[in-house]
Order: C-alpha cells, then sequence, then structure tokens
C-alpha cells in the first residue's frame, strides 16, 4: 500500500479474489450510450463469454472505433436510443448497461415514475429496461447528478428505477479506488430484476500503480504549445487556481478535447527502461513529436512561486492522474489535463496512455484521429471499476 493513497485496509473478502461461479455460461449484453464499450472490454478482460445483443451510440467515430474492437452485426448497431424496438428484446438481455446526459424533468403534479422523464434521453434509458426486462442493469453518470436540478433529477431517476420493479443500489466510487491512477468519481446504479438480491459494491484495493506506469516512451518526441496556450497556461487570472500541478499522485479526470487545453498534471519523467506491462498488455513505444511542449512553457510550468502561480500551485510526477472528462467546450476549459514531461520539455498524454488510463489494454484498437480518440476515452467508463462490480456480483449468475 502506497502511502497516503488508500487509508483502508484490505478486506479479507476481496472482490479480487471472488471466483465466477458459472464461468462458461454465456452473457447477452446491451448497452446504450455505448461508447468505445467499457462493459465489453471489461468482459474482455475477464475472459467471459458474451453476445452482444446490441448496441447504440450516435457518434459515427464512436461505431467505427466499436466496430474495429467488437463482434457485433451491423443491424444489431442503432444510432438512436429512441428508435431500438426494445419490446422484441424482453427476456433476451442478462445485462443492460448505459448512462445519459443530465436533463432536468418536469416536477409539476405528482411524480408519476416514467412518465416524468418522457423527452428526454433518460426516458428511452429507462423505457428499454421496463420494455426488455434485463436481468441486471448497471448505470452509470456523473457525480453532479445527485445535484442536478437541486436533487430534483435524481429523486425523479430513483423514483423511475422502483416504478421498474428493480431493485437497485448506487453509491459514487473512484477509479483511484480500483486499481486506476486516476481520480474519478462517478455514480454508479446497479439494479436487479430479482428484487431478493441483495448486493454490496466492491471494497476499494490499495493503489499499486502510478500514473508514471501508464506512460509511453518518450524518447526523441516534441510537441510544442503555441503562442495562445502559453497566454492560456500562464493567465495571471488562474494565479489562485491549483490547475496544474507537477510531481503529483493521481491523475485528473480525463476530458474529451483535452488536447485544446493547457492546464492540468506535469511530470518529470525519467528514463523507462526496466518496465513491466505484462499485467496491462502495454506495448513500449515512440510517442510522437506532437505530443510535446515548447521550451518557453516548460519554463512558466516548473518554475515555482511565479507571479501566474503560488508555489503550491504546481505539482509534477503525479501518481495518480487527474480525472479525465468529457468536454462541453472546445477550448481552453481549465482543470482538465494531464502532462507529463521529458528532458525538461512539457507534452500532453497520447491517446494511448489516455485508453489506458481507463483501464483499456494496449490490444484495443485505436482507428480514429487523435482528437476523437481523446474525445472517447473521456466519454468512457472506467473498465476496472465495472470488473469490480462484475465480479462482486458475479455476473455469471445472471448469464444464459
Amino acid at each position: 500500500m502506497q502511502k497516503n493513497q488508500i487509508e483502508l485496509a484490505l478486506p479479507i473478502d476481496d472482490w479480487r479474489n471472488k471466483v465466477f461461479s458459472k464461468p462458461n455460461k454465456k452473457i447477452r449484453l446491451a448497452t446504450a450510450f455505448s461508447g468505445i464499450g467499457a462493459i465489453e472490454h471489461a468482459l474482455v478482460r475477464l475472459g467471459l463469454r458474451h453476445e452482444i445483443i446490441f448496441a447504440c451510440d450516435n457518434d459515427p467515430f464512436v461505431k467505427k472505433s466499436y466496430m474495429k474492437n467488437y463482434a457485433i452485426k451491423e443491424n444489431v448497431w442503432f444510432d438512436d436510443i429512441s428508435k431500438i424496438n426494445s419490446k422484441k428484446y424482453k427476456g433476451k438481455i442478462d445485462l443492460f448497461v448505459g448512462g445519459s446526459p443530465c436533463q432536468s424533468f418536469s416536477m409539476v403534479g405528482k411524480r408519476k415514475g416514467l412518465e416524468d422523464t418522457r423527452g428526454t434521453l433518460f426516458y428511452d434509458f429507462a423505457r428499454i429496461i421496463e420494455e426488455s426486462q434485463p436481468k441486471v442493469f448497471i448505470y452509470e453518470n456523473v457525480r453532479g447528478l445527485l445535484n442536478h436540478d437541486n436533487g430534483k433529477t435524481w429523486a425523479v431517476i430513483q423514483d423511475v428505477f422502483n416504478s421498474l420493479g428493480y431493485k437497485f443500489y448506487s453509491q459514487i466510487l473512484n477509479s483511484k479506488h480500483f486499481g486506476v491512477p486516476q481520480n474519478r468519481n462517478r455514480i454508479f446504479v446497479i439494479g436487479f430484476k430479482n428484487k431478493q438480491t441483495r448486493f454490496e459494491f466492491p471494497s476499494r484495493i490499495p493503489l499499486d500503480f502510478k500514473m508514471q506506469d501508464f506512460l509511453e516512451d518518450v524518447e526523441d518526441s516534441k510537441y510544442f504549445l503555441k503562442d495562445k496556450g502559453v497566454k492560456f497556461v500562464t493567465s495571471i487570472k488562474n494565479q489562485d487556481k491549483s490547475y496544474t500541478q507537477i510531481n503529483g499522485a493521481i491523475a485528473l479526470c480525463q476530458k474529451a478535447n483535452q488536447q485544446f487545453n493547457w492546464h492540468g498534471d506535469f511530470i518529470f519523467e525519467e528514463n523507462k527502461n526496466n518496465l513491466e506491462f505484462d499485467e496491462h498488455l502495454f506495448e513500449i513505444k515512440n510517442v510522437d513529436k506532437k505530443y510535446y511542449l515548447s521550451e518557453k512553457v516548460t519554463d512558466y510550468v516548473l518554475k515555482q512561486g511565479t507571479k501566474n502561480f503560488q508555489t503550491n500551485s504546481v505539482e509534477t510526477d503525479l501518481e495518480v492522474a487527474r480525472p479525465l472528462l468529457q468536454s462541453m467546450h472546445k477550448m481552453h476549459r481549465a482543470g482538465v489535463d494531464n502532462y507529463v514531461t521529458h528532458s525538461g520539455k512539457i507534452r500532453k498524454l497520447t491517446p494511448r496512455e489516455c485508453h489506458r488510463l481507463m483501464g483499456f489494454r494496449d490490444d484495443f484498437n485505436i482507428v480514429v484521429s487523435d482528437t476523437q480518440a481523446y474525445r472517447q476515452a473521456g466519454n468512457s467508463i472506467v473498465v476496472d471499476v465495472l470488473i469490480a462490480i462484475l465480479k462482486q456480483m458475479d455476473i455469471t449468475k445472471y448469464a444464459k
């Protein structure tokens, strides 16, 4: 256990030691807001047999990545969740997984369950549960969902899950407590069709990896920020905001458009000659020059006590990455990037490194541009958290 990272002792009933009761059964999986398939990759990493009943996402670049990495037929991929006729899948889904953007619901009059959410994306997620009756569902969202619209959104969501007849459990989980050095808090809702099912969320485990363990080899690579980036990073208006950190331990949450941002984590990276990545199937390879920042930016970031950064506001060598987020703004949203340095030059994380910090092994094929790859990583669910949940519930018990 690394000091000051996880204070809880390793529980005797460690979910990592749990074995699946029916490891040879095939899990029938369906997803909405599927992204690049975090739950699919979790099943792959666990070595569990599964069949994709359907998947859905409205982003054509996401579809390209998904189709490249998973065995799915074109006729069960949907671009519009509202067009899914889930009644025909009744009794054919073991596990249904997804999330939805936060949208306010009408609170006029008494709550009527599902009808209160009509016209929102959550409505269709809940409708699929009602119509297809999966044995288990997993709903994931940002922690802010709990306070969205003064808590009304979360209240309606709970009412809906109750009205659907499912026994559900909810808890905020942070990926840094499940083996991935990224500070990413998300709320998970686990629902069971069998209302007699009892479930406890998996316990935290010691963090054995630092963010540096997830980096690629960076020799002879440079990516320089332009003047616009330099001005933004060094803006005096950010002097009281701890947007950047050097020599830290936990990465910020990843963000979709992070390649356009210049605040974040900074790490001084030593020569990486003796890395052991067998457990994660990581490959060591050079990072492209475009990922490096300029010497001018390096001077600003590494210099302590300047007028632009308080002495304690800049940290490097984070052992746990800051959270990797999706972005609602194309440019300059602060407090979200993760940067690393090599030989005094600062660079941002590569798409592969971002995917690693989301729990995707290097056998996951990245087939889109860097811009789209960053976005797809930032919008995903951390695979390792899903693995902990699947093992804790013994997902094979619900397989066909």
